[in-house]
């Protein structure tokens, strides 16, 4: 369509034509793309769908008029803060996700610092959402390459800081292979510069608290780690939380007015906001308390054990399939396999499964196949891993096949 109809449609037609429309999307529901969504089971998407829905139209700008979403809200940030180290002086911000949260932190650290041509120093492993939060700010990028370990490298970030270096960047965990950088070494980096520090935790703000419940190793990345400025964390990630809510957390609350909008420069008075948006959904606020009541502690305690259940199935499944190994190392619920055995063409084995249905997640570097697990590929790991499988032997047959026919052809 390209323009409106002549006049209104019925809601049972507009409902059908949506419906026709979704035909060909990924069924998220069944477990067969590990990017995009973030899902534990039906229960849950009605909670969140009804809490939703009771403040689906209401403007959370607005919370004068709407003192329940400022209570909602301040109850979310208090309980987040709880859970990844905030003091006393701790404060937070509610964002529209990951990238508007960075976007924040970065405009804050800029402000406060208030030098010419600033610069933000962080590994190449980071989020490219700091490049383009650098590029609308007019800030400077300087990534640094990480070590054979897959983290950052504090000593290198060092060497490439200087006089106008505002901000240090550590990911807890990074989005391509899932490992921690030091966050304690970058934020003692950070604290003897006098810069500002930042960790990325909207994969991990919310999972990895549980995964370490759980016996496993999870370093030191939370506000409490001193020389560590904000924390970014995603509800809707692991927060289990409908999209639309991220949180940029402060170890010192005062520091969320470095990136504070306040103007009074025309007729309708005072407007001031913490965001980058003006009107902001309620309902994305209001789904997110609710899912992270409904959940509880024990309820995230689950989806933690679920995903490295997941992850240890299909980790030690794809190992044993002759040709195929695991990227090492891999902290939490992001990991990448690839061929090592040269003859194996990993686009070959990507398409054969994309073929079955699942939706493939290709890593650069190096060649691969990258997976970012939730709960529900608890239900589909073993099914997961018999598709690498057949996936592995058709790209082996593919090849068998042409090297046959060129035989044949010479």
């Amino acid at each position: 369509m390209t323009t409106l109809p002549a006049t209104g449609r019925t809601h049972a037609d507009l409902l059908a034509d949506l419906t026709a429309r979704k035909a060909g999307d990924r069924d998220w529901r069944q477990g067969r793309l590990a990017v995009y969504f973030y899902w534990l089971d039906e229960e849950l998407e009605r909670v969140q769908q009804d809490a939703y829905l009771a403040f689906w139209t209401e403007n959370n700008l607005g919370q004068r008029a709407y003192p329940s979403l400022k209570s909602i809200e301040d109850e979310v940030i208090a309980m987040s803060l709880a859970l990844l180290g905030g003091g006393e002086r701790a404060g937070g911000t509610f964002t529209s996700g990951g990238s508007e949260s960075i976007f924040l932190a970065m405009m804050a650290a800029r402000n406060k610092a208030r030098v010419a041509n600033p610069n933000i120093v962080l590994p190449n492993s980071a989020h490219l959402t700091f490049d383009r939060a650098a590029q609308a700010l007019g800030m400077e990028i300087r990534r640094v390459p990480i070590g054979a370990d897959l983290r950052a490298d504090p000593a290198a970030m060092a060497a490439r800081m200087d006089a106008s270096t505002v901000a240090l960047v550590g990911s807890a965990p990074n989005y391509p292979f899932g490992t921690f950088d030091p966050i304690e070494a970058i934020a003692a980096l950070a604290a003897e510069r006098g810069v500002w520090m930042h960790v990325d935790a909207c994969v991990g703000g919310f999972l990895a608290p549980y995964v370490r419940r759980l016996g496993h190793h999870i370093p030191p990345f939370e506000l409490s780690v001193p020389g560590v400025t904000s924390l970014s964390a995603d509800i809707h990630k692991h927060g289990m939380a409908p999209k639309g809510a991220s949180l940029l957390l402060m170890a010192d609350a005062a520091d969320r007015e470095w990136h504070k909008f306040e103007s009074h420069a025309w007729q309708r008075g005072p407007y001031a906001a913490y965001t980058t948006q003006g009107t902001r959904p309620g309902g994305a606020v209001a789904a997110a308390w609710a899912s992270m009541n409904y959940l509880g502690d024990a309820g995230y305690l689950r989806c933690a054990r679920l995903i490295m259940e997941a992850k240890a199935i299909m980790t030690a499944g794809i190992v044993a399939i002759p040709g195929l190994a695991i990227l090492e190392p891999s902290d939490l619920c992001i990991f990448v396999w690839r061929a090592v055995d040269p003859s194996l063409d990993v686009g070959k084995v990507a398409a054969a499964l994309d073929a079955e249905g699942w939706l493939v997640g290709r890593q650069q570097e190096p060649d691969g196949i990258h997976l970012h697990l939730n709960p529900i590929h608890r239900e589909i790991a073993e099914d997961y891993v018999a598709a690498v499988a057949r996936a592995v032997a058709a790209a082996r047959g593919e090849a068998t096949a042409r090297i046959g026919a060129n035989e044949r052809t010479y």
